[in-house]
Formats: C-alpha cells, structure tokens, sequence
C-alpha cells in the first residue's frame, strides 16, 4: 500500500469514529431534553449510559490510530 492510501485509510476510521461520537452525543441530547419522548427507551439513564460507552469506545480507538499508527510510527 501507498503511504498515501494508508493514511486515507486512518483518516477513514478517525472520521468514522468522530461521525459516531457525534450520533451518539446527539442521541443524549434527546434523551436530555425529551426523555418521555422516546417510548422504546423506559429506561433513560440506561440509554445514556449506551451512548457515552459508544463515545468512550470511540474515543479510545482515535487514540489507539493516534498512538499506535502515526506517520512517524510509519517510517
């Protein structure tokens, strides 16, 4: 692989995890402001709590690539 495509690639699954973060914090809000709202949900807390685990997971993994696979790493 090109170590142009390879970092296409990292900033494919930084953006991934950035675009989930924001689903997820977007999702909270929701429950935040209309929590009755949501009738699949009777258990807000537990549905919040869903969301920042998908935001702490995705955190953890843009620091993983951050870590572990930056162009210096490359070389």
């Amino acid at each position: 692989m090109s170590c142009n495509l390879r970092q296409k690639m990292l900033d494919a699954l930084v953006a991934n995890a950035l675009g989930n973060i924001a689903k997820a914090k977007a999702n909270i809000e929701v429950y935040l402001h209309n929590p009755v709202g949501i009738g699949e949900h009777p258990d807000v807390l537990a549905a919040i709590q869903e969301q920042l685990d998908i935001i702490a997971h995705e955190d953890e993994r843009i620091e993983v690539i951050n870590n572990h696979f930056n162009e210096s790493d490359h070389e």
